[in-house]
């Protein structure tokens, strides 16, 4: 009995912990309501970002970033971990001090905050990256490079 208690106890501390504005979603890449607008200008013309969940000024936000196949993404830096699941395509990320590593389809990428790395969308399909930011969404180019 007292573990029933317990649970229902941590339920109720738990559900009143959550907004009432958050509400459960799916959106698919095709969604016609999506906003889909230039990423920074340091990365070449073709590459478009959407938000879609939370604040890009504010922690925790949800994107998915697209640019077409056979496109160069520059060296770039995010204040922010980047949590990544690749929606399409095939794209080759290389971090400063790392081997380069592919992603593909389906696959899960985690990228340190600070850490300058570059990306390259292989031929064949466009790639839509779902990216997770735990702090405010920035991009820095890394000059030089």
């Amino acid at each position: 009995m007292k573990g029933q208690l317990a649970t229902v106890l941590l339920f109720l501390l738990i559900s009143a912990n959550v907004s009432a504005s958050d509400k459960a979603l799916v959106i698919s890449t095709n969604d016609k309501s999506l906003q889909w607008g230039a990423c920074p200008a340091f990365i070449p013309t073709g590459c478009q970002m959407t938000v879609l969940q939370g604040d890009p000024a504010e922690n925790n936000a949800d994107i998915f970033f697209k640019v077409p196949a056979d496109f160069h993404i520059p060296y770039h830096t995010h204040t922010s971990r980047e949590r990544m699941v690749l929606v399409s395509g095939e794209l080759e990320v290389t971090y400063d001090n790392h081997e380069s590593a592919t992603i593909k389809k389906g696959d899960f990428a985690y990228g340190p905050a600070k850490l300058p790395h570059k990306a390259y969308c292989k031929k064949g399909d466009d790639c839509i990256l779902y990216i997770g930011f735990v702090s405010p969404i920035d991009a820095m180019p890394v000059e030089g490079r």
